[in-house]
């Protein structure tokens, strides 16, 4: 397929792609590249559907069907038969309401004017541990730093943001004794836990990875922008959606899935019993990645979540830094099913089957209804559509999910059919929905 069929000029594509570290040679290396660029624009982390067609007829063919306005038999076809029907017509209504030309090439420009590299998996800097996520991988990383760091032996020191003084010195000792043996400490760049280890590690001169949740360009939270700039001069961050991507809950769920198989261990230094590191530990236990986790006082409710895992799921008790190291190449050639927890399968043929085996939310929220309540403003009106596309979800997933939010007051709706997020200071209808203007750069002929 000619550079042409993206909509896009080939030598426009060719400019942008150089300012993100490639340079193109073929116009079999430009399609590959742009492809991978456009899976992740119209599709959220994780969309096993779309791992189903890079397996299948591959990203390539499957973009070009895209944008020609393919229809369910020919996702069906094109994945091999993995996805069925009625799964093939709901991953049509989440992408092509996120199918512009405009915004490819907005992902470009935005990673360039940072220096994101981006990175595929034919980079000699590429994991080959995320193939451990099967269809959830990633198909493409946005690196800013050194992308070497990611094939280096990593371990993940993951933990809660309101951490005590406990948490944060047990991280930052673990940290820089890792660095001291030459690992890679690899986190999530948030408060608390993971902002120790990031420090100590940098301290210790040693090497640290933090994982964004939204794009390379979105330094989250801002009150760590001086240190994940300090990460990105001396060590490595990385990011899977595109520049100009917000940060959301959903996304940091998913996140939590790469920090995970970036590493050869996963340890939880202190976590409450909802923490999101929790969820981190539930992906390293899905993927066969060895577990430990860091006791606490048993009156803290800062380690309840720690000790959950210690008494429910295959988890080693880790009490310095020789445990980790144990743990790392301790298990590393062992049969890995005996420590895997249950958190449930993916059925590609289930019209939800994306996020089927997904992170719920702290109060137990279906994936899609994460997602919707995410993507509502607290002053701003948006219609179904407007929902659908910035969740990436189909339309009628999105209405169930505001029927549930709104039982729940979570969310509300006026005479024209928008929603917000409800809000104390005005009453249901007193403000009137922006008007959504059309966006151009259609990817359809």
């Amino acid at each position: 397929m000619s550079g042409g069929g993206w909509r896009i000029a080939p030598a426009q594509l060719d400019a942008l792609l150089e300012g993100v570290g490639k340079a193109v040679s073929s116009d079999d290396e430009r399609d590959d590249l742009v492809a991978r660029t456009l899976w992740h624009v119209v599709a959220e982390p994780g969309d096993a559907a779309v791992g189903a067609l890079a397996d299948g007829a591959g990203l390539v063919a499957a973009a070009r069907a895209l944008i020609d306005g393919a229809d369910p038999p020919t996702i069906m076809r094109l994945s091999h038969g993995e996805i069925g029907a009625e799964a093939a017509a709901a991953a049509l209504t989440r992408w092509t309401p996120r199918l512009r030309s405009t915004d490819v090439v907005r992902a470009l420009e935005l990673a360039g004017r940072v220096n994101a590299r981006m990175l595929v998996p034919d980079d000699d800097s590429w994991p080959d541990t995320l193939a451990a996520l099967g269809p959830y991988r990633p198909h493409l990383l946005w690196v800013r730093g050194n992308a070497s760091l990611l094939r280096r032996p990593g371990i993940a020191l993951v933990g809660a943001r309101a951490a005590t003084g406990y948490g944060e010195h047990v991280a930052m000792e673990l940290a820089a004794g890792l660095c001291s043996r030459d690992l890679v400490v690899v986190s999530g760049g948030a408060y608390g836990i993971d902002g120790a280890a990031h420090r100590a590690s940098l301290a210790a001169q040693g090497d640290t990875i933090a994982a964004l949740a939204g794009g390379p360009d979105r330094l989250y939270p801002s009150g760590h922008d001086a240190l994940l700039r300090r990460v990105i001069e001396c060590g490595a961050v990385v990011s899977e959606t595109p520049a100009g991507t917000p940060p959301t809950r959903w996304r940091f769920l998913q996140r939590n899935r790469v920090i995970a198989a970036l590493s050869a261990a996963v340890v939880v230094v202190e976590a409450g019993h909802r923490s999101g590191a929790l969820n981190t530990a539930h992906h390293a236990a899905t993927i066969g990645v060895p577990l430990g986790v860091v006791p606490g006082p048993i009156t803290s409710a800062a380690s309840a979540g720690c000790h959950r895992l210690l008494r429910d799921a295959a988890a080693q008790c880790i009490t310095s830094v020789g445990d980790i190291i144990e743990l790392a190449s301790g298990l590393a050639d062992a049969p890995r099913d005996d420590a895997r927890l249950s958190f449930g399968t993916v059925d590609l043929n289930s019209p939800r089957g994306h996020d089927a085996g997904g992170p719920r939310g702290a109060r137990g929220d279906r994936p899609a209804v994460v997602r919707v309540a995410d993507a509502l403003r607290p002053r701003r009106w948006q219609s179904v559509d407007e929902l659908a596309r910035a969740s990436g979800l189909a339309v009628a997933d999105v209405q169930a999910a505001l029927g549930l939010l709104q039982f729940d007051d979570r969310a509300i709706d006026n005479e024209s059919g928008h929603w917000r997020l409800p809000s104390p200071r005005k009453k249901k209808g007193e403000e009137k929905p922006e008007s959504s203007s059309s966006r151009s750069g259609s990817m359809r002929p």
